[in-house]
């Protein structure tokens, strides 16, 4: 049975190889997250989908594009989800040190997060 103390995180870029991936697995084990990560694009890794736009409480898009793509693919179910632009450019590796300090200040921040881990 899920944790209802617990908020669902949904990141989200385009392939779900850096950036959404990134902030996946810096909140994973999180005591107060479930945290989940999705692409926009059909080669995406793992693509966003109706199950994975439902589950979350709020969604972290990296970008204004994703958050247009997704409503423009999910309209009615996005009605009341909680999506926030993090700005962050196509620039940065998986976990990469400037990416993970970004994520910690952006969406530590308007979770009210201490910590990542």
């Amino acid at each position: 049975m899920p944790d209802p103390t617990k908020i669902n995180v949904l990141f989200v870029c385009n392939r779900n190889q850096w950036r959404s991936a990134t902030g996946e697995q810096m909140w994973r084990n999180h005591a107060n997250l479930w945290v989940r990560s999705a692409g926009t694009s059909p080669s995406a890794k793992r693509t966003v989908n109706k199950g994975g736009i439902l589950w979350a409480d709020v969604i972290f898009v990296m970008e204004e594009k994703h958050k247009c793509r997704l409503r423009a693919q999910f309209t009615q179910l996005l009605l009341y989800i909680d999506i926030q632009v993090l700005d962050i450019p196509d620039d940065y590796q998986f976990m990469d040190g400037a990416l993970v300090e970004i994520l910690k200040a952006t969406v530590g921040a308007y979770l009210k997060l201490d910590t990542c881990y």
